[in-house]
């Protein structure tokens, strides 16, 4: 099911022993649109410490009462390394983050990290071995195509918050702003984009998805997406009172002419 950004925040997450404390804000990445980890507020507890915690530690969430389990213990938490939440994360942060809770470097392999949310965390590999494998991959890959050092922030890990009121540039003209995102709750992946098209069409609103991004610059505001503007005005009507369903989906991918999503 697809849930909204802006729903998820304040639910709670909830250790073994306790609550951590409440989302805050996500990060996600740029190339797999997949939501890497929940900005939480861990409050008084914490001395209002702000934590990273990633989807792979969440158990069955219960959506009614906004509760997120995660597979940890508030001692844990405690201990993880620190985080500035004000700053670009660095890849060598992610990197001992990822050592410290034992999970897998998203960044050196994407299609693991994606199987992983079907199992349980027990069945990963060791961090050892994540680790080792993790730096091989990254090695060959900043040697081949020059990829973001670990001492260096990640250019594609973003933050939602950041990206709410990112204006929507068509081929033929700007169309409005994002207003929300709608994720995937069972892989975390970011599956739409909601845009308010504010005075172009008053009162309407269009999702589209991140694969019809041409260009999305981290220093700017501007989002570029391979559409025209007369064919997101005949797009099948989006209502936010309403699910995104598989039927909604098809539709939508089949009036623009790209592929439907393989899954749902």
């Amino acid at each position: 099911m697809l849930r909204n950004a802006k729903t998820l925040e304040r639910h709670e997450l909830l250790a073994r022993d306790g609550t951590i404390g409440h989302v805050k804000d996500l990060y996600f990445d740029d190339q797999q649109w997949n939501v890497r980890y929940f900005v939480v507020d861990a409050g008084s507890w914490l001395l209002s410490r702000q934590v990273l915690i990633s989807p792979l530690s969440v158990d069955l969430p219960d959506w009614e009462k906004k509760i997120l389990p995660v597979s940890l213990t508030k001692e844990q938490v405690k201990n993880s390394p620190g985080i500035d939440t004000d700053k670009p994360v660095s890849r060598q942060h992610e990197a001992t983050l990822s050592d410290y809770y034992g999970w897998p470097y998203y960044w050196s392999d994407p299609v693991f990290t994606a199987l992983a949310f079907a199992g349980p965390m027990g069945a990963m590999p060791s961090a050892g071995a994540v680790a080792a494998d993790a730096e091989r991959v990254l090695a060959l890959d900043q040697a081949a195509a020059g990829v973001v050092g670990h001492g260096e922030y990640d250019p594609h890990l973003r933050n939602v918050n950041a990206l709410i009121g990112h204006h929507i540039e068509a081929l033929d003209g700007e169309i409005g702003h994002v207003e929300d995102v709608l994720i995937e709750d069972r892989t975390w992946e970011i599956r739409y984009l909601v845009i308010s098209t504010g005075n172009w069409l008053p009162g309407k609103k269009v999702v589209i998805a991140p694969l019809w991004i041409s260009d999305f610059n981290r220093n700017g505001s501007m989002i570029h997406i391979d559409l025209s503007r007369d064919a997101i005005k005949g797009s099948p009507a989006y209502d936010p009172q309403q699910p995104v369903d598989s039927g909604y989906s098809g539709r939508l991918h089949d009036h623009y002419g790209r592929p439907r999503y393989d899954r749902w």
